[in-house]
């Protein structure tokens, strides 16, 4: 395609869904004469999510325009960025983060042999490198490298002088991977006009900067790998990109900070050059649109409802995680995502492990993600009862262990006959904090599977034949390990945790595909194959 281009047209495309150019005369002077380098480079730090495709589909777009594209896996920042990945990590990150681009790349049909994929530490430990960081050290101040890495290095109370360096050797690389370009989001304007201020004074030329927008998370704020409950992973499963949709913000009319559509303008549209909306017929039928503009303007007037894009793009989305999911399914990649991204309940020496190597808790508030953290026990359903201001609601007392009953608020006599409730063995989160339900405190959770769809199915989850109220339930792995007293809902520690509760195909809950168990067996539910757990 790129031989049928003139330079003006290679321009078009290498700038399309771009915030900003800085440097649009030096790139349209070096595409009169040859192709254009450009670079583009990832911290590998947390894991990769979907809004990763927005830069993936750019990288299509200079391929396509005939640039020469290389792909920087930067180690050595991610360490520098407040020690996100430990040193003892970043080959493995390395190495996961190489796979998993490789995956979306080839996942939207980008040809990887035309790919130049480099790793920082291959080039930045050098002696010629290392000395290029001392000389820019004494010109840089102290304000200019605060104030370049503002939006970029995690922001403390007591900064490492690491984070500092992280904006100099961004701007060197430029240099040493013998660019024209740098590519990245807007995020990054400070880094890069760091750049074009210091590497002329170290003798090297001024490059240009093309800077994607920010896409909205989920929740409407960025999308990060550090907020849970803003992303879609790229392993997520197709129960899991549902949910994450269904919960999404996407305000009726609302074009502002809309993730949902912002997928479709920067990912979906240049990738495919359409867009379908799927619907019921008695609503209008499936609309296919060729202008993101139209898909804009009509679900500003309300002409697409946000359930029908959310369902849409589930769809598509779905269409290019599958292959990505099947890659990673192989055990070589699921033991790198392991070893790269251990749980960090089972490592040593981190905040709030024990010594020795256990995760959890005892009893105190910390910070890890461990599945003990959470108090779930077998209990006994003594009493149901109508809520008193609600009419799909309703009271269980429910026997612990403990010297009262809990009451639960629940919805789940719309599932279950009142019947069939009373006296049953069921499954009871304890140590959550205590919130009022239409007036009426409830002091705990029932946990349940659950299927959506039309209509919704649940059903509780069911301890082992012989249980007592009270017994204590547990992941496979962690049964010494104690629970928190009361779980800070700041943290949203169990909303971490639910994400991977599933039930398996034969019916058995599990968390990470360990199995929920009590000292006489398994937790299991009667029907709901591959449901959530909430």
């Amino acid at each position: 395609m790129a031989d049928q281009l003139n330079p003006d047209e290679k321009f078009d495309l290498i700038t399309r869904n771009l915030q900003e150019v800085l440097g649009e005369e030096k790139l349209k002077q070096v595409l009169q004469e040859r192709e254009l380098k450009v670079y583009w480079g990832t911290a590998t730090t947390g894991k990769p999510h979907v809004a990763y495709f927005v830069p993936m589909s750019k990288i299509a777009d200079f391929l396509k325009a005939g640039c020469e594209v290389t792909i920087l896996f930067a180690d050595l920042h991610a360490y520098l960025d407040n020690m996100k990945a430990p040193w003892e990590l970043l080959e493995l990150r390395v190495k996961y983060y190489e796979q998993v681009i490789k995956a979306m790349l080839e996942s939207i049909g980008v040809p990887l042999e035309k790919l130049k994929f480099v790793k920082g530490t291959d080039y930045q430990l050098s002696r010629e490198y290392t000395l290029d960081v001392y000389r820019l050290s004494s010109m840089v101040t102290e304000h200019d490298a605060k104030k370049a890495g503002a939006e970029v290095v995690k922001q403390v109370e007591h900064p490492l002088l690491s984070g500092l360096l992280y904006p100099g050797l961004q701007a060197l690389d430029e240099e040493y991977l013998k660019v024209d370009a740098q590519f990245g989001g807007v995020d990054q304007r400070k880094i890069f006009t760091l750049a074009e201020k210091y590497l002329p004074s170290l003798g090297y030329a001024k490059r240009a900067h093309l800077m994607n927008p920010m896409v909205p998370g989920l929740t409407g704020a960025k999308m990060s790998s550090s907020e849970e409950e803003s992303k879609i992973d790229l392993l997520d499963s197709k129960e899991d990109v549902k949910k994450k949709l269904k919960k999404a913000f996407c305000e009726p009319g609302n074009i502002q900070n809309n993730g949902v559509l912002s997928f479709v303008k920067y990912v979906l549209f240049p990738l495919r050059g359409e867009f379908c909306i799927k619907r019921d017929p008695k609503w209008g039928g499936d609309k296919v649109y060729t202008v993101f503009e139209e898909v804009e303007k009509d679900f500003a007037e309300e002409l697409i409802h946000p359930g029908d894009l959310k369902a849409s793009v589930e769809v598509a989305l779905n269409q290019l995680l599958e292959p990505i999911r099947k890659k990673f399914q192989s055990p070589e990649l699921r033991k790198l995502t392991n070893s790269a991204y251990p749980d960090p309940s089972r490592t040593t020496g981190g905040k709030g492990a024990k010594a020795g190597g256990g995760g959890g808790g005892g009893g105190g508030e910390n910070d890890e993600l461990a599945p003990s953290r959470l108090d779930i026990r077998v209990g006994k359903i003594i009493s149901v009862e109508k809520h008193p201001d609600a009419d799909s609601l309703y009271l269980e007392k429910i026997d612990v262990g403990e010297a009262e009953p809990r009451t639960v608020v629940s919805g789940l006599v719309a599932y279950v006959s009142q019947e069939d409730l009373q006296d049953r063995m069921v499954l009871v989160l304890c140590n959550l904090k205590p919130q009022k339900m239409r007036g009426i405190e409830s002091q705990a959770m029932l946990l349940c599977a659950s299927i959506e769809g039309e209509p919704r199915r649940v059903e509780p989850l069911d301890p082992p034949e012989g249980s007592s109220p009270g017994e204590r339930v547990f992941v496979e792995g962690y049964e010494k390990d104690k629970a928190d007293d009361k779980l800070n809902p700041k943290k949203k520690v169990w909303e971490k945790l639910q994400v991977d509760l599933k039930i398996s195909d034969e019916c058995v809950a599990q968390w990470k595909d360990k199995q929920l168990m009590t000292k006489l067996g398994q937790i299991t539910c009667k029907t709901l194959k591959g449901g959530n757990i909430s």
